[in-house]
């Protein structure tokens, strides 16, 4: 009797320790899990790091999908608008702060574009840093598209604490990271998608231009990986009408017109995107192209000046300058229906247009310089009509492409 006394003993007591050892396993995952779910844990504070709550989506945000956000008209708002102020972003470069480099107006800043049978959704950069959780966005292309870049770093970064958050440059790419949601918004130097001998971040000129139309490796090893890519790429093809080009053979350099080296640039880009993009993980735009002033007789008849003072956007309904190549648009239009839905186009043309008044003209840089006083004395040949003021136009194209990813 003894014996068996003792053995059920043993087992009782075996039976506690495992439940006890049970109820401590339960309730130490429980308040680990507590911990998690408070931005005033002990667990954040010791680490120094804390979680950023979800922020919802609403149904208010999203597009109505029978909406043309690309047709409406530009609106005065000096309430809601600028989003921010060259002050308040340090990550501008010179050749888009207008206003320190000496502009005198400042009203390019506050018009906002209505769509004319919807609204975009106002700008709310937690939303998107929340929808761009634990990924990477990237804009390609050209100084333009750097500009697009630098305008949606600046859209962003006000809600990001200092400690939180970092900007890198290491060419031909620059980096900035949200890093409490682990979120990458970057750029890559490629002015025209394909490889080309400007290809260096900074050692480069628009006047020295050879274009390997079926190479694009080099680049897009950087692309493959990223959740959401943005293309642009036409300045650069725009500065004669014939470009120096080879195709296979890169020993043998040809002379293509531009329109002809264009389409199979964009064609060896397309078999990339359908090749190597997956469309449930990842989400791919391209841009139109940005139009250019450079003659004022195109909305003002009878003139002979440039963008050069000029303070209103063009009031001309579906006016469409010289410097946008319709047969560009056509060739863009041809090759994105070939990869279908796969890429979403922007056509932010027609909208940027009117905005005359949105470039750098004798405010930004030339060469990597400020311009002298004899240079500014001169807007007729040293004036920017390409390049725009941030805060500006291009943060209207990242409102639309915002209103895109909520979607």
């Amino acid at each position: 009797m003894s014996i068996q006394t003792s053995t059920d003993s043993r087992i009782i007591q075996s039976i506690f320790r495992v439940v006890l050892v049970s109820l401590l396993v339960l309730g130490s995952a429980r308040w680990i899990l507590d911990e998690l779910k408070s931005n005033e844990s002990l667990i954040f504070q010791l680490y120094g790091f804390r979680q950023k709550e979800a922020v919802f989506v609403n149904k208010e945000d999203h597009l109505d999908e029978s909406c043309n956000v690309f047709e409406g008209e530009w609106v005065w708002d000096n309430v809601s608008y600028p989003l921010y102020t060259e002050k308040s972003c340090p990550y501008l470069v010179k050749q888009t702060t207008c206003q320190r480099n000496g502009r005198p107006d400042s009203d390019y800043q506050n018009w906002r574009w209505k769509p004319s049978s919807c609204d975009l959704p106002r700008f709310d950069a937690l939303k998107l840093l929340d929808v761009l959780r634990n990924k990477r966005l990237m804009f390609i292309g050209d100084s333009v598209q750097r500009s697009t870049f630098e305008s949606m770093v600046c859209m962003v970064q006000s809600v990001i604490p200092d400690n939180k958050k970092s900007f890198h440059r290491i060419p031909p790419m620059k980096i900035f990271k949200a890093k409490e949601y682990n979120v990458s918004i970057e750029y890559y130097w490629a002015p025209f998608i394909v490889e080309s001998i400007s290809d260096h971040a900074t050692n480069h000129t628009v006047h020295k231009r050879l274009v390997n139309l079926d190479a694009i490796e080099k680049h897009s090893k950087s692309w493959e990986c990223v959740d959401v890519l943005i293309f642009e790429s036409y300045v650069w093809w725009m500065h004669q009408p014939k470009i120096n080009v080879t195709f296979g053979d890169t020993s043998e350099v040809r002379e293509y017109n531009v329109t002809t080296a264009y389409r199979m640039a964009l064609e060896t880009w397309a078999k990339w995107v359908e090749t190597k993009i997956n469309p449930v993980k990842q989400r791919v735009f391209f841009t139109s192209m940005s139009p250019t002033h450079l003659w004022s007789w195109e909305w003002n008849p009878g003139s002979d000046g440039t963008c050069y003072n000029e303070l209103y956007p063009i009031d001309k309904r579906s006016y469409w300058g010289t410097g946008s190549n319709q047969e560009i648009m056509k060739i863009v239009g041809d090759v994105l229906s070939m990869v279908g839905e796969n890429v979403t186009f922007l056509n932010i043309t027609q909208l940027s247009e009117y905005r005359k008044d949105g470039h750098t003209t004798l405010y930004g840089e030339r060469r990597g310089k400020l311009l002298t006083k004899e240079q500014r004395a001169d807007p007729k040949n040293y004036g920017d009509c390409i390049h725009w003021c941030l805060p500006g136009v291009p943060d209207t194209w990242n409102e639309i492409l915002y209103a895109y990813l909520l979607a």
